[in-house]
């Protein structure tokens, strides 16, 4: 029986080979059509199997014959997939030695949230080509979380190190916007940069682009094909900051005219931190440019951008800064209240696991 239905089936795609060659039929078409004739081959071969016959190939098991037409169903299926993707436009990507690198600065610090917070961030990265991490501690020695999570990171990376000045620091119960977080990490990713830099030849060392980006942040990894670009200083919309929905420059013309802000809109530039890219030049070229430490409440991006560039010069991305592509978001802290309780009774958490 199921040597009938083969030699039908045989018949059959013979047929439509002759048919495909007569009628110059596409390729995928003629696939449709053996994918169909097989199905009918199958459906007719099941219905067989329930009734006496006298051929030899009756005696198999009903299943091992099943098996066999299946897998030449799969066999089919796979080859229709194939064609449908042969037949789909490639993304061409640039080789990734012309691609500029991104390099990012992100400043952290102990806390029961920052494995899990580095750990997202990082596996973000992972999927961004020609990506840099610049990870600055804050502490006056590397620690061992860090170092090894950085070692399992899979990522490009420099692993740095500097404490925050003790009159800068935030006491418990302080407000974040009291201070500004993060001025001495900053300034020593930027430090390196320049360092590292010399040391390389010509005019490659000097390709590229700087992002701050904060450790509980959440990036589209869009934003980073965005900013790659960048030649002075790039800018784009920030989500959830500020009290708003999203701050923005507004762009008028392709020039950046004002800005969209709830909070001193006449700041020299009334961005958040993760709203722009520098290219790696302009920063190199102006070895003083660097984060003020004693700059006002929300003045600590312009103490940066003012030795940088105009606002006149800012580049805008992301749509003429129509699209977020960057939240400012932020972990909740962990309420322990039983860990601690278990600790006062020395039963607390293994402090080996992180």
């Amino acid at each position: 029986m199921l040597g009938e239905v083969s030699s039908i089936s045989n018949l059959l795609e013979e047929e439509i080979a002759t048919m495909a060659a007569r009628m110059k039929l596409k390729l995928k078409t003629v696939f449709v059509l053996y994918f169909m004739v097989s199905l009918m081959g199958l459906i007719y071969a099941l219905m067989q199997l329930g009734q006496q016959c006298d051929c030899a190939e009756h005696d198999l098991p009903k299943d091992r014959a099943i098996s066999r037409l299946q897998e030449e169903l799969y066999r089919l299926q796979g080859q229709i997939r194939q064609l449908e993707k042969a037949k789909q436009p490639e993304k061409k990507q640039p080789p990734k030695s012309s691609l500029s690198t991104i390099f990012v600065i992100t400043p952290t610090y102990a806390r029961l949230v920052q494995k899990a917070e580095l750990t997202r961030l990082s596996q973000t990265f992972l999927h961004v080509p020609q990506l840099h991490w610049i990870l600055v501690e804050d502490s006056p020695r590397k620690t061992s979380l860090v170092s090894n999570f950085l070692m399992k990171s899979g990522l490009t990376y420099t692993h740095l190190n500097i404490p925050t000045a003790k009159e800068r620091k935030l006491q418990e119960g302080d407000p974040s916007w009291l201070k500004p977080r993060g001025v001495e990490q900053r300034n020593e990713g930027l430090r390196w940069l320049r360092e590292d830099r010399k040391t390389e030849p010509g005019d490659n060392g000097q390709q590229g682009v700087v992002y701050f980006a904060d450790d509980d942040n959440t990036y589209s990894l869009q934003l980073f094909e965005e900013m790659r670009s960048t030649q002075r200083v790039s800018v784009w919309p920030v989500g959830l900051v500020g009290g708003m929905k999203f701050e923005s420059p507004v762009v008028e013309g392709g020039k950046v005219v004002r800005f969209h802000t709830g909070w001193r809109p006449s700041r020299p530039f009334p961005m958040d931190m993760a709203g722009f890219a520098v290219s790696l030049r302009l920063v190199l070229a102006n070895p003083d440019a660097c984060f003020d430490g004693e700059a006002p409440m929300g003045f600590l991006e312009s103490s940066l951008l003012k030795g940088l560039v105009t606002v006149d010069e800012l580049e805008p991305k992301a749509d003429n800064c129509t699209k977020v592509l960057v939240w400012h978001t932020r972990t909740e802290k962990p309420k322990m209240k039983r860990e601690e309780a278990l600790q006062v009774q020395g039963l607390g958490s293994d402090p080996a696991v992180e």
